[in-house]
């Protein structure tokens, strides 16, 4: 194999990573679209569905993003009467997010979704974690490397 086959767009696993993002999307856009949610909204609600109350820093951290990705999304789903966004009453410079009763009713959709799509992949719950934890480690190594 010539060294210049390696910039095959084929043969990059950064490019199949990207694709089964997409893909990701595209599976979760039928259940997401008539709740008015984006992928990337639905992420954070899952993060506020697990631990409510949390600070926009907090939720930042667990999704990977910065408060200048994250707050404009908020912002929105604010808008859309999904979250609540609170001064902090211990340092007002914290703002914290908070589910309205439209995002908790938006739950058992997320569930339903995550059905059809653990479905769509045909693997066991066993499996879809090991191949989880797989992609978890790839993004360990590359966050190290950095």
């Amino acid at each position: 194999m010539d060294d210049f086959d390696n910039l095959k767009l084929g043969n990059q696993l950064c490019f199949a990573v990207y694709s089964a993002a997409h893909a990701f999307n595209a599976a979760y856009k039928p259940f997401l679209e008539p709740l008015g949610l984006t992928y990337p909204q639905y992420l954070v609600l899952m993060v506020l569905w697990e631990e409510d109350g949390l600070m926009v820093r907090e939720i930042g951290e667990r999704l990977n993003l910065d408060s200048g990705t994250l707050t404009p999304m908020l912002k929105r789903l604010e808008a859309a009467g999904f979250v609540t966004r609170k001064r902090d009453a211990k340092d007002e410079r914290q703002v914290r997010i908070e589910l309205t009763q439209k995002a908790r009713d938006a739950r058992p959709t997320a569930l339903e979704a995550r059905r059809a799509v653990v479905c769509a992949l045909g693997d066991s719950e066993e499996e879809i974690q090991k191949l989880k934890r797989a992609v978890d480690q790839l993004h360990t190594m590359l966050r190290n490397a950095a």
